[in-house]
């Protein structure tokens, strides 16, 4: 999920967006994908503009 978040979004990034990346893959996998699902709220330091194009989560493949 994160890596292909990553591919589908990051070349758009400008260094405070990839900092602000790099900071967001220090959290727990359980916790982002909570977030990512809005099963748990979005802590106020991770939301914003790159929270929501992560929650549509339009970059995954749906399974064949």
């Amino acid at each position: 999920m994160i890596g292909g978040y990553c591919a589908a979004h990051s070349s758009e990034w400008n260094d405070n967006e990839i900092k602000w990346f790099e900071a967001f893959l220090e959290e727990q996998d359980v916790d982002i994908m909570a977030w990512a699902l809005r099963t748990q709220p979005v802590p106020d330091v991770w939301q914003g503009p790159l929270m929501d194009a992560f929650q549509r989560l339009d970059f995954l493949e749906p399974p064949a």
